[in-house]
């Protein structure tokens, strides 16, 4: 990812579709505090591509993934 700005930011399907998950997984994600950090635009969920890439990250350096 560059270190620019994103493009735009991700929704919750697009982070599904990303991940190869279900949609429902992401928002169980949210739920536990366990997926990439989210935030909210208004009542939509969306998420910065820069914090899934890091979230990512730090699940294969701990060896989650």
């Amino acid at each position: 990812m560059s270190p620019s700005l994103p493009v735009r930011y991700l929704t919750p399907d697009d982070l599904a579709a990303l991940l190869s998950v279900p949609l429902e997984t992401v928002y169980a994600w949210r739920k536990k505090r366990t997926g990439p950090p989210g935030f909210r635009v208004g009542r939509h969920l969306r998420y910065d591509p820069q914090a899934v890439h890091s979230w990512i990250e730090s699940r294969i350096s701990s060896g989650t993934a």
